[in-house]
């Protein structure tokens, strides 16, 4: 089989934590203030070896589970490895019961309250300064789900988050913009969404168009997986508790 070639030098990149220490065995990354960035339970685990080993990844769980964490960490592993020239992050926009009304400014600024928790991850990781830097020379860029249509990524990790939130027409159009050398991971909760009445969730029916499909992977993360403050634990299973009531 021929080998595929290393993605190209990117404009504005370059690695950072040099004169770091090297990782622990089970690190995936070390982030600017030093911290190594793990799985911290089993289907964490399983959920970053799926990422490592297939080209498309879903991993579906409630909130708090290291979903979209641990998924920038293995972007940007592979980016600072030349596995990949870019990291490209999506979401829906789609308001979580609330409607915000006309937002002010250019298209980054009126994504970015939909876009902050993919933020936060790679401020965590890269510090404010560097994240800026390499989403302004567009090693990391972000991407609306409407503005995709079209458009083929290339030997780039792309990272679709609150994926219970497209419709099934956006969620095959985005992993049909998937192109040579790419890999792409899917995060999302089935059990819950912000979709209109009676819609349907584009990641609850690609999880059955897609079973056994070769090359997919699909991790279900669950409440003993969360790693936010332990009461959130609780909640989730007392809603769990209700939902079969009702």
């Amino acid at each position: 089989m021929r080998r595929r070639a290393a993605p190209p030098e990117v404009r504005g990149f370059e690695p950072i934590n040099l004169d770091a220490p090297a990782l622990p065995q089970d690190g995936l990354y070390r982030t600017h203030h030093g911290r190594v960035v793990r799985p911290r339970s089993t289907n964490q685990q399983k959920y970053v070896d799926a990422i490592a080993a297939h080209d498309l990844t879903f991993g579906v769980g409630p909130a708090g589970t290291g979903k979209t964490y641990l998924a920038v960490a293995c972007a940007l592993r592979a980016l600072e490895s030349r596995k990949v020239a870019k990291v490209v992050l999506t979401r829906p926009v789609v308001e979580a019961g609330e409607r915000l009304g006309f937002l002010p400014g250019d298209l980054i600024e009126k994504v970015n309250p939909y876009l902050r928790p993919l933020y936060d991850a790679f401020y965590a990781m890269l510090g404010p300064e560097r994240f800026r830097n390499w989403r302004d020379n567009e090693v990391v860029e972000i991407v609306p789900l409407a503005y995709m249509r079209g458009r083929t990524f290339e030997d780039a990790f792309i990272i679709l988050d609150e994926a219970q939130n497209t419709s099934p027409e956006q969620m095959k159009m985005f992993l049909t913009r998937m192109g040579a050398g790419s890999k792409a991971v899917v995060t999302g909760d089935v059990t819950q969404h912000d979709l209109p009445l009676r819609s349907e969730s584009g990641l609850r029916r690609v999880l059955d168009i897609l079973k056994g499909v070769e090359g997919v992977s699909v991790q279900k993360l669950t409440e003993s997986d969360v790693v936010r403050h332990p009461l959130v634990r609780h909640i989730i299973r007392a809603y769990d508790r209700w939902d079969e009531k009702t």
